[in-house]
Formats: C-alpha cells, sequence, structure tokens
C-alpha cells in the first residue's frame, strides 16, 4: 500500500487513504491527487481529518514546536517507522510516507528511489560532472548549476516526480588517483573543495530575501543539500579492501588540515542542512558511530541545523561487515543514535530502535530528538505548507536556458594540456574530420554516475559534424579495448583526413563508486590506437581524454606526431558539443587541472590504505597532492593553456602584519630544519587570536594575445622557510576572469591571515607561524612576502 505514495511529493491515494483510516466508505475515484503540502486543508477532509485540530499545522507557531506537536501525536512504532530513508508516515494523524534519498550531484539523478522519470517527466539537464565542473575555477558558474538544479528539483516536485531532500554534493578531497569516484568530487585541494561545496550548497538551498533570518533552524529552504561522505573515505575496492570493511588510520593533522576542512566550510559557510556519515572506520571507530565527529564536531562546534544521515545501510555494515564490538542490531543502533546520527538510510532504525528502547539502551527522548531534527527540515523546506516555488513546472526543466549552461559548463571546464599552435582548427579551411576512438560516438559515458537521465545527448561525432564532414571509426570496441583489431580501419580513415581527433580515456567500467584502479594507464590497446593513428594521419592530430583520474599520457605528451592534448573528463549531456567549440576555436579554453596528474609509476611507490599526505620516509612512500608531493608529474594542479597570453602585475595592500599579544596569549614551539631560522616567537595558537589581521592583492590581469579569453587567477601561500613537515604551497583563493583581446582586468583579493597562513602542526595544534610568508599568484613565477610579527 505505501507503494501508492510514488514519490517524495505528496501523491495521496483517495482509495488508500480510504482503507488506512476506515472513516468512511471508499470514495468513486482513486484517481491519485498530487498535493505539494501536507496541511493542505481538502487533504486533511479526504481523510475524514480536521485539520484545526493538528497544532504541526498552525503557522503562527515555531518551527520546533510544530515539530514536537507531530512527533508527539505518534505512538513509538510510528515513530521509528519514520527514521528510515522510506519513512512510512502515520496516517491517523495526516502524515504521509516520505521518500527521504534523492541525489543531484550533477543534475537530478534517479539514483535513489525519491526520484524517477517517466512520460511526464522524460529527464533533466545533466552537468559535467563535479570534477570537470570544478577545473573552470568559475564560482559565478557553480552558483548557476546549483541555482538550476534546485529549480528542476523543484519543479519535479511539483510534479509528484521527485523530492526535497537531495543528498549531494561529494567533498571528499581526492588524495589517490586511483580513486573511483574522483569524478564525483571537486578535486585535490581542501579549499577548493569546500568552496565549491559552500557554493553548491547554498545554490540549491537558499531562497532569496531570507538570508538575514537570525534563527538558522527556521531559515526557508529551496531544497535540501547534504554534505557527505563524512570523513576519511576515498577507498571504493583496491585489491581486496573495500570501504565497508577499511579502518582509515589518521593523524590530526591531516584531519584538521585536509579531511575535515571541506566539511566545516560545507556545514558552517554553506549553512547545510544535513551532513552523511560514511561506512568506514577511523582510526579503528565507525564513523556514524563517533560521537566525537558526529555530535561533537558536525552539531556542536560546527552547528548544524539540520539533520545527520547513514550512508546506506552503514548501521548493517557495522554489524555483518565490520563486526564492530560484536554488536547485536540493537547495540548497534543503540550506539550511532547516541553518537548523534539521526536518520538510517536503510531499514535498521525502523526494525530495532525499539526494541533497543525496550532493552532500556536508549530513551525515548533520543529517537524524539532526531525526529524534531528532519521534521523542522522538512517544514523549512514548506513540505507542510507551501513554497514560494508552486509555480515550477516542466517549463522549467530542460529549458533551452538550461541546456546552454550545460554546455558552457563543459566548454569552461576542458583543459587545454599541450598545443603546438595547431588549436584552433579553421573550419574554412577543413573539410574532411576523422573522429575516432572508443569515445568518438559517446553518449552515456558522458554523464558519469549520479546521473539521471539527461534532456538529450550531443556526442563528439554530433559536435565535430557541425563544423566538417566526418568519417567515423571506432577503433575500439570499447574502453577496455582488448584487441587491435579496429586499428587498421581507423589508420585508414586518418590516412584520409585533413585533420583527426582521437576521443579516448575511461568510463565507469575503470572508475566509478565500488571500484577502484590499479594503474594510471589507458587501458587494453587504447595507446597502441593512438601512436599508429597519430604516425598514418595526414593532418594534425589532436588528442582528447575523457576520464576523471589522471592518466599517464606522457608518450603522447612528448609524440610530436600529436599537435594538440585536451582533458573533457566527462563533459554531461552537452559534450560533444563543447569539445568541438574549443577545437574549432568558437570557444577559448580556460579550464585548469584540479588535480595533480602523476605518472604512472606513482602508484607502485604508495598503497592506497597508506592516509598520510606527507611523505612516509620509514617506507618510502611519496607525499600526495601537489601540497607534499615533490616528484616529477604528467601535468601538475592548475595547469592549463589558452589560445591567448595572459600576463600579471601584482600590488600588495599589506606586507607586514604586526600581531600584539597580551599575558594570556603565548608562543608555540614549531621544528625547524635550521635552528637559526626559528624566531623567538615561531608561532600562536589560532585559537588563542582575534583573527582580525587581514592582508590583500590586486592583481592586473592583461589579454597580451589577439583572441578573447579566461583566465584563472590562483593565488597560493607558502609557509616561512625552514619550518619542517608543512605543505609546499597551499591555495588560498582563486577567481577566473574574461578579458578580451588586448584588454585588463583588475581583481582583488583580501585575506585573513589566520585562514590562509595558518598551519597544523605534528602535534595537531592549528598555529600561525610568525615570519616571512610567500604569497604566489598563478603559476606564473610572480610573488610577494607578507611578514607576520608577534610581540608584547
Amino acid at each position: 500500500m505505501a507503494k501508492t505514495f510514488t514519490s517524495l511529493s505528496l501523491i495521496v491515494s483517495v482509495a488508500f487513504l480510504a482503507i488506512c483510516t476506515a472513516r468512511r466508505p471508499p470514495l468513486v475515484s482513486d484517481v491519485p491527487v498530487n498535493y505539494t503540502r501536507v496541511c493542505e486543508p481538502s487533504r486533511f477532509a479526504k481523510q475524514g481529518l480536521d485539520i484545526a485540530e493538528f497544532g504541526y499545522c498552525d503557522t503562527s507557531q515555531s518551527f520546533e514546536k510544530r515539530a514536537k506537536d507531530l512527533i508527539d501525536r505518534m505512538t513509538l512504532e510510528e515513530k521509528v517507522l519514520q527514521l528510515g530513508n522510506s519513512a512510512a508516515g502515520a496516517s491517523k494523524i495526516g502524515l504521509p510516507p516520505y521518500e527521504w534519498w534523492s541525489e543531484a550531484l550533477h543534475g537530478v539523478s534517479n539514483t535513489g528511489p525519491g526520484t524517477n522519470f517517466d512520460e511526464v517527466v522524460p529527464g533533466a539537464t545533466s552537468f559535467p560532472t563535479v570534477l570537470l565542473t570544478t577545473a573552470s575555477f568559475n564560482q559565478s558558474l557553480w552558483k548557476r548549476i546549483g541555482e538550476v538544479v534546485s529549480s528542476e528539483a523543484r519543479a519535479m516536485y511539483n510534479l509528484g516526480k521527485s523530492g526535497l531532500t537531495f543528498w549531494s554534493p561529494n567533498i571528499n578531497v581526492a588524495r589517490d588517483p586511483r580513486w573511483g569516484r574522483i569524478l564525483e568530487t571537486p578535486g585535490e585541494d581542501p579549499f577548493v573543495v569546500g568552496t565549491y561545496g559552500t557554493i553548491y550548497v547554498r545554490a540549491l538551498q537558499d531562497v532569496e530575501g531570507t538570508l538575514n533570518t537570525t534563527d538558522l533552524n527556521s531559515r526557508p529552504l529551496k531544497v535540501a543539500a547534504c554534505c557527505k561522505h563524512y570523513t576519511a573515505y576515498d577507498i571504493e575496492d583496491w585489491l581486496g579492501v573495500d570501504r565497508f570493511h577499511f579502518d582509515a588510520r589518521v593523524t590530526e593533522q591531516d584531519m584538521l588540515e585536509t579531511f575535515q576542512p571541506p566539511f566545516e566550510m560545507c556545514v558552517r559557510d554553506g549553512d547545510a542542512s544535513s551532513a552523511m556519515c560514511s561506512f568506514n572506520r577511523v582510526n579503528g571507530i565507525p564513523v556514524c558511530a563517533d560521537k566525537t565527529l558526529l555530535q561533537d564536531k558536525i552539531r556542536g562546534q560546527w552547528d548544524l541545523h539540520g539533520y545527520i544521515v547513514s550512508d546506506c545501510d552503514s548501521i548493517e555494515v557495522m554489524v555483518h561487515g565490520q563486526k564492530w564490538l560484536g554488536d547485536t542490531q540493537e547495540d548497534a543502533v543503540s550506539q550511532v543514535l547516541k553518537a548523534g546520527l539521526d536518520l538510517d538510510c536503510g531499514d535498521y532504525y525502523p526494525k530495532y530502535l525499539k526494541s533497543a528502547l525496550m532493552q532500556g539502551q536508549i530513551s525515548e527522548a533520543e529517537i524524539d530528538r532526531s525526529l524534531k531534527y528532519i521534521y523542522v527540515v522538512l517544514m523549512r523546506l514548506g513540505y507542510f505548507d507551501g513554497s514560494p516555488f508552486s509555480s515550477l513546472g516542466k517549463k522549467d526543466i530542460c529549458s533551452n536556458e538550461n541546456i546552454e549552461l550545460a554546455a558552457e559548463a563543459a566548454r569552461e571546464g576542458i583543459v587545454l594540456l599541450k598545443n603546438n599552435g595547431t588549436l584552433p582548427l579553421n573550419s574554412s579551411k577543413l573539410k574532411k574530420l576523422a573522429v575516432i576512438g572508443p569515445h568518438a560516438n559517446a553518449t552515456k559515458a558522458m554523464i558519469g554516475n549520479y546521473a539521471g537521465i539527461p534532456c538529450r545527448y550531443v556526442s563528439p561525432i554530433e559536435g565535430f559534424s557541425a563544423f566538417a564532414e566526418v568519417t567515423y571509426e571506432m577503433g575500439c570496441a570499447d574502453v577496455a579495448c582488448k584487441n587491435d583489431s579496429l586499428i587498421f580501419p581507423a589508420m585508414e580513415a586518418a590516412r584520409e583526413a585533413d585533420a583527426t581527433i582521437l576521443m579516448v580515456g575511461l568510463d565507469l567500467s575503470v572508475e566509478a563508486e565500488g571500484r577502484d584502479r590499479v594503474d594510471l594507464l589507458l587501458p587494453g590497446y587504447q595507446t597502441q590506437l593512438i601512436n599508429q593513428v597519430a604516425k598514418a594521419s595526414k593532418g594534425p592530430v589532436i588528442l582528447v581524454i575523457m576520464a576523471a583520474g589522471c592518466v599517464d599520457i606522457s608518450f603522447a605528451k612528448n609524440n610530436e606526431l600529436i599537435q594538440a592534448i585536451l582533458w573533457a573528463g566527462y563533459p554531461g549531456q552537452e559534450g560533444g558539443r563543447a569539445i568541438a567549440d574549443i577545437v574549432f576555436g568558437k570557444h577559448n579554453p580556460g579550464g585548469r587541472l584540479p588535480l595533480t596528474w602523476y605518472k604512472a609509476e606513482y602508484v607502485d611507490a604508495v598503497p592506497m590504505t597508506s592516509m598520510s599526505l606527507r611523505p612516509v620516509d620509514e617506507f618510502g612512500y611519496p607525499g600526495r597532492t601537489y601540497k607534499f608531493f615533490n616528484g616529477s608529474t604528467v601535468y601538475p594542479f592548475g595547469y592549463g593553456l589558452s589560445y591567448t597570453n595572459f600576463s600579471y602585475k601584482i600590488t600588495p595592500s599589506k606586507n607586514t602584519l604586526k600581531i600584539k599579544l597580551n599575558k594570556y596569549q603565548h608562543c608555540n614551539n614549531l621544528n625547524y630544519t635550521n635552528y637559526d631560522d626559528k624566531p623567538y616567537c615561531p608561532a600562536v595558537l589560532v585559537e588563542d587570536l582575534s583573527c582580525e589581521h587581514e592582508f590583500g592583492l590586486e592583481a592586473t590581469v592583461e589579454n597580451a594575445g589577439k583572441m578573447d579569453g579566461s583566465e584563472v587567477v590562483m593565488v597560493y601561500s607558502k609557509p616561512p622557510t625552514g619550518i619542517t613537515g608543512t605543505h609546499a604551497k597551499q591555495v588560498i583563493g582563486f577567481e577566473r576572469v574574461f578579458v578580451p583581446a588586448g584588454g585588463k582586468k583588475n581583481v582583488k583579493f583580501t585575506f585573513n591571515a589566520c585562514k590562509s597562513l595558518a598551519i597544523v602542526d605534528g602535534r595537531g595544534n592549528k598555529v600561525l607561524p610568525s615570519g616571512l610568508h610567500t604569497i604566489k599568484v598563478g603559476n606564473a613565477d610572480v610573488s610577494f612576502l607578507v611578514e607576520v610579527q608577534f610581540y608584547q
């Protein structure tokens, strides 16, 4: 019977309600009615209920008071049935079932039971996967995408096809290049990841005109977002080690410096309405059962205004997979509830909370606490009272504007890795084009995972056909490319063409949720395909890599027969159009790599299971990410070329920060490679400082070329020389600016010293070091010094 409520919106079957309430005979009509709010008088009337009797529908009262009224009306049996992702509802008090699990990572997805596509809504706009969108380093673009996704989500809710709670975005830092879910993430830099998460969450949730609400627990929401997967989660299944059993052994230094900052930013700055705890253990304790991580950190220190949900079936994993503490089902649900887990994506809460209470392991008040958190979020969403978004409908899904934004996002994210002057191609001088490779006719591969059904696909073949006559050859039967039988026809096509586009890379058969990589190479015979086609080609060869994680293409980088290389990630539904627009100069590439592209031998130097970001000298492990890896790379973090040339002029606003210490503020010691470099006051705890000191810069970016273009102005800080164990540099700010040919653009940055210059020492202290900090702008050799001085 619960299937009558086929989506998160209130599709209420009159026949079902008649049976459930047993207060009146069935009505003649059993056609479902789509109610977009619970507290609709006619809905209550059809159930034989008087809405005036239910305090939770009294809009003159606070959300918290209304939630309490709703909860107090439930029996214990009814309460526990609301705490799984498929909440059962309680018909006698007018509460319908609700499905919490929906996804909107880069467009409304049909992953999870809360959203469905059919003839009413056949698809939704599918943007590039998050890693490629991040490569644009365009914060306003990130916001626009989130706003479109939330509008389409709200429209689908109004049509009875979606819900209001979306468990996105994924803000795990990409620590290791083999991780299968890199495509879902904003890359390897914690600040960039946190910035993306904050902006995307705000774009999904914020309702115009309500941002200054003083009580954030009553701030209206457009849809509800979720910061996931908390925390230190980045292994799927690597050489027999899987995410369900992995115990991430993490130092406090790495937790505070790398794994936690994106989640803190997402919860505090993004004001996310939920957070999801991950499957794995951290230092021996399942994250969903760790009170320090959930109750104390997320809800306490970071002040979450919402609920905490488990990754799906995490409690069951604790019992049957990890066999943690030999727990029974009742033990497990009691521990996670007390730790601060409010909602179970799964059925352990509905099945075992009541018996746990009967055993005396938990109290009913603890159950009520979690119910309050989840129902206040639903009230903020207008689930009970309606919202200002009721006019959104089918016209707002897959609109021309939304489709064009998907194309623009792909164009802005694509990264030009190599160009000897061949690109952009001139369509007036080029008539025949060979488009070759396993991704030449890509469609579904372009949208990655958590993708739903797109409005349409524009394949590379279709995109290039707008510019020239295309000859298509597969070259490989699929991405695995298990034999060379199709290479010869590809070579023949290249011999006859004026230019050749090679579309190669990976797909979800290689990198995906539940699947980590074992190497950083192109699969099968793809490398042979590239080399043989390049040798045979009559015209220039452009190599396009469609993949998320890095690929060692040193052979192509160094091959003079390959004139240009593009990284296209997984570019979404409009991917083919975007790639062609860049190749033919309709758009000037400006994307930058959000990941380090390591050489293939990197995977032989360090196991995925080593969680340390810093090198482990004892075992000869190299460091991870651009912050701690000092070896040679194929391409570094932040790399990307343009069809034009940019130059910088930097004007710092302040070069010295003098910070007076009072008698309660004390100096902290740091280790130095050379004792002579050690100042009298090496550092001060950030928590002991007022953190009011700021510095800034103004960058004048000049486009010295002949083509309009966009430049990503990336600002890094580097700690004072001689401090041991610190990062090489870290991103502290970035902005993408459009500069017309021959023009200039000024960009201003203001930085807080505590946020932008602090480090985490080996004892897990976040400190502000004294001395000369280097501020570097872009990948060019443009920098200046900021000195921090402490005095009493």
